[in-house]
């Protein structure tokens, strides 16, 4: 069956994301490296390194993915944010590379009034001067995540993200990481087995089910094609029950890490609640 998990927190010690994990008994697991929120932040020591790597130990065959800083827009016209922006996004795959993840999830970035075609161009050459930069060698596999199409935001289409792959120098290196939300809300529907074989044949068709990853599991708080990015809990939203049984029960992702990404407080209650739901809808 498909392994579900939830982002964690690394507050206290890049180790303790698996304390976490294992408290809600799961079995993927998606941090970040540092603080998602600051161009320069606090790296992990070698120590915490180190415990992080003997951490995992204890959790065999739990893949790990790390989530890049928000700040991060290699898609960016503007060549002060898109200096910065190669800097971090090679930092972030050098932390990954020390700590043993072998995936870095990151968004497509956004074009800023400059148009989709262009915004296209500059994030896939800044994504491959990040990646020549970091010289970590294909130790991490960088994940490009389906967005919601938000503002001027890039990756809202499968043809999109192809188009990345495709421009690429490094395409061996890079996957996907399918959102439910933010896919939903560009407008591909998994709510029925008809929809959701549809999708997933376009995915297929444009882009190649061997790309696909990583999940993101999270419902729509807005409906399909809305264009906004609202994550709420499983079966709580427009995606329906219906639509993560769909995806669960899908035999080709029987293996397939799936993290939460849903609201949740220090307790973890609710990150359990929704992995309740996940598990009882599989057959």
């Amino acid at each position: 069956m498909p392994r579900f998990g939830a982002h964690m927190s690394i507050s206290g010690g890049i180790a303790l994301a698996f304390d976490r994990l294992a408290a809600i008994e799961g079995e993927a697991l998606q941090i970040f490296t540092a603080n998602q929120r600051q161009w320069q932040p606090k790296t992990p020591s070698p120590a915490e390194v180190e415990a992080f790597i003997a951490r995992r130990r204890k959790s065999p065959g739990v893949p790990v993915a790390s989530h890049d800083s928000y700040l991060i827009n290699l898609a960016s016209p503007k060549e002060e944010t898109t200096e910065k922006s190669i800097s971090a996004f090679a930092d972030e795959l050098r932390r990954c590379a020390a700590l043993t993840v072998e995936y870095l999830v990151i968004h497509p970035g956004s074009h800023l009034g400059e148009g989709g075609e262009a915004g296209l161009k500059r994030f896939t050459a800044n994504l491959d001067r990040a990646i020549n930069q970091a010289d970590t060698g294909h130790q991490v596999m960088v994940l490009l995540e389906t967005t919601a199409g938000q503002g001027t935001n890039l990756g809202a289409s499968f043809e999109e993200l192809a188009t990345i792959i495709a421009g690429s120098a490094h395409p061996k290196q890079l996957g996907v990481c399918y959102d439910t939300c933010h896919t939903f809300a560009a407008g591909y529907d998994i709510r029925t087995p008809k929809t959701y074989a549809k999708t997933m044949a376009e995915f297929d068709r444009v882009i190649g089910l061997e790309h696909l990853k990583f999940f993101h599991l999270n419902d729509a708080s807005k409906g399909l094609g809305s264009r906004i990015d609202r994550h709420t809990h499983i079966g709580q939203g427009e995606i329906t029950i219906e639509g993560f049984r769909n995806l669960v029960n899908d035999p080709r992702f029987a293996d397939h890490p799936m993290v939460l990404e849903t609201p949740k407080s220090d307790d973890l209650h609710e990150d359990r609640e929704n992995l309740k739901v996940l598990r009882s809808l599989l057959k």
